[in-house]
């Protein structure tokens, strides 16, 4: 069974995989779009801040984003095809990140099994918080294999993991 400490660790190893793809790259390298069907690197950043909100609220903690940026970023939201106002730069994206990864290390490291083990409602319907954490960590990891291409994107023609 997965701990509350490997949770908080596969969610930091997610980060500093992000943070190793987003190296070197610049505000306007991560509104670029792909040439077909998907979003830029900073929509996919966005949506993982988005998730990690969930993470918070699920946890007890307050959320990072606000409901206009959960709103930009979230589920079914049009695509970053440009810089704009609702658009969050790039850098605000990873200091958003690197604090969510630090409460979700606190709340984490304060959590029982017994509280894991809890019935919640989410948009999974009726669950325990420990599977809807794990659910939340799952699609984080299916936009952090996005972020590999969306470098690529940008023109640096490296590899980072």
């Amino acid at each position: 069974m997965i701990t509350p400490k490997d949770l908080a660790g596969a969610f930091a190893h997610n980060l500093d995989t992000i943070k190793a793809q987003v190296k070197g790259l610049t505000h306007a390298d991560s509104v670029l779009q792909l040439p077909f069907r998907g979003n830029c690197l900073n929509w996919v950043l966005g949506h993982i801040a988005v998730n990690r909100n969930q993470v918070l609220q699920a946890l007890g903690q307050p959320p990072i984003l606000s409901e206009a940026h959960v709103k930009r970023y979230g589920y079914g939201s049009e695509p970053v095809c440009a810089d704009g106002d609702d658009i969050l730069k790039l850098e605000t994206l990873m200091a958003l990140l690197e604090q969510s990864q630090k409460t979700i290390e606190v709340a984490l490291g304060r959590i029982t099994p017994q509280e894991l083990a809890k019935e919640v409602k989410s948009f999974l319907g009726s669950t325990t918080l420990g599977y809807f954490l794990f659910f939340l960590y799952y699609h984080e990891t299916y936009h952090l294999g996005q972020t590999e291409i969306l470098r690529q994107l940008a023109g640096v023609n490296d590899k980072v993991i």
